[in-house]
């Protein structure tokens, strides 16, 4: 059983089914521009959750992606190409007219695939504006968890077979703030999204896309560079993963980029102070 929160969630989204898999999908009408919201590893669009009400009355949608919180959770590893494409996909059977985007974590990767594929001409919707958050897009300057890089390696399917609800909650503490605590509701939503239908098992197969950062790592960063329109980045200062020295990083790929800086906020910021999140990635997608 989903706890209250979680259900709650659940209960205000549909399932489309795609060639991929069944994916979870929220939105709402509103003014202006969609507010398209891109999630990470290894939570879901549950994390935008607080966000979502103090968007000012914006139209928005998000989703999770394949593998991850209420989507199917295919036993093979999910490229974040295809990822981009369920975007895509999502996003033509539910929003009309132009959309502006704001990514987190893995959700960054593919914000800078769908830049990549705009900077191509073959990007089929009307992307406005961007905001990446907290995502290791440059994944030399991150410091990566160890679990991260256990589940990397060959020993990746022992410890996805390990993992516990107490293991898991353990880690996913250390991504949050002093300041902002990882709440025991928090923990326990976070872990049974986590655990829906044997997500878990499977955290090594979802950790596959730090490798295609590497892959991938000129496509990306080129695109951050080379996408003629506004690219801005909204970053909680205290993460322990996404540090300030990718912050740096982004900063010389985008020097005209506008910066908003989080003192004293963790890797989730969505989370950890959602209405400031909320109006300062806004203000963002406005520059």
């Amino acid at each position: 059983m989903l706890p209250p929160t979680v259900q709650q969630w659940c209960d205000g989204g549909r399932f489309l089914d795609t060639p991929a898999g069944r994916v979870f999908v929220r939105s709402a009408d509103g003014d202006g521009p969609t507010v398209l919201l891109l999630h990470g590893f290894p939570s879901s669009s549950f994390d935008y959750r607080e966000v979502v009400p103090a968007l000012a009355g914006r139209a928005w949608v998000t989703l999770d992606f394949l593998g991850f919180g209420l989507s199917d959770k295919p036993r093979r590893r999910n490229s974040l190409l295809e990822q981009a494409d369920l975007v895509a996909e999502v996003l033509a059977r539910t929003v009309q007219g132009p959309v502006t985007m704001i990514a987190h974590d893995m959700g960054t990767s593919v914000a800078t695939e769908l830049l990549a594929r705009d900077v191509e001409g073959r990007l089929p919707f009307d992307l406005r504006s961007a905001v990446l958050t907290n995502g290791s897009v440059i994944l030399e300057r991150a410091s990566l968890r160890p679990s991260q890089k256990v589940l990397r390696g060959p020993l990746g399917p022992v410890l996805s077979r390990l993992t516990g609800r107490a293991g898991f909650v353990r880690g996913f503490a250390r991504l949050f703030s002093a300041g902002h605590p990882l709440s025991p509701d928090e923990a326990e939503a976070q872990w049974a999204l986590l655990a829906h239908n044997d997500g878990h098992r499977i955290m090594h197969l979802l950790c596959a896309y730090l490798d295609e950062r590497v892959r991938y790592a000129q496509r990306w960063h080129g695109a951050i560079t080379a996408w003629d329109k506004p690219v801005n980045f909204l970053w909680g200062l205290d993460d322990p993963v996404a540090t300030v020295n990718v912050l740096a990083g982004l900063r010389e790929l985008r020097p005209d980029a506008t910066v908003i800086e989080l003192p004293g906020v963790g890797h989730y910021p969505q989370v950890e102070v959602p209405e400031v999140f909320a109006a300062e990635a806004l203000r963002l997608l406005a520059v």
